[in-house]
């Protein structure tokens, strides 16, 4: 090949990647119709260890344990679920309609991200309304 076609595909594979990951980025970055998340539970006091633990050990620690880590995200701990991801923070305490955990497991957003996955293997079904409702209050309650 000569020189200028080289040149023509280099520059439109990188013309290719940078649409690519600007598509990726405004996908990431569209807003989630929080209105349509269950309402934070009206107990006070609520826990990791006392009550959201439970709710992680049923539902989550299979893809998020210490067997196995999808996205990097352990919810086995407190202190892990305050890490967060590969991608970042998934847990804002003080602001559970702002956490990307909360619209997870509500399954809002991005379909590819819903915890549990609807087609998961182990047939675990959704959190029901009062677990996320129980789950907002304790990050809304400072995540403790």
């Amino acid at each position: 090949m000569n020189k200028p076609v080289i040149i023509c595909l280099g520059v439109t594979l990188i013309l290719s990647l940078a649409t690519v990951q600007a598509a990726e980025k405004e996908k990431k970055n569209t807003k989630v119709d929080t209105s349509k998340l269950p309402p934070a539970a009206s107990v006070t006091g609520v826990t990791y260890a006392k009550d959201i633990k439970p709710i992680f050990e049923k539902s989550c620690i299979k893809c998020h344990g210490s067997e196995k880590q999808k996205a990097k995200l352990r919810l086995d701990s407190l202190e892990a679920a305050l890490k967060g991801s590969e991608n970042g923070k998934v847990v804002l305490p003080g602001d559970s309609a702002g956490s990307i955990l909360v619209h997870n497991v509500a399954h809002i957003g991005d379909e590819d991200d819903f915890m549990p996955s609807p087609d998961n293997k182990d047939k675990i079904p959704p959190l029901k309304p009062e677990q996320i409702g129980l789950i907002r209050a304790w990050i809304d309650q400072g995540a403790k």
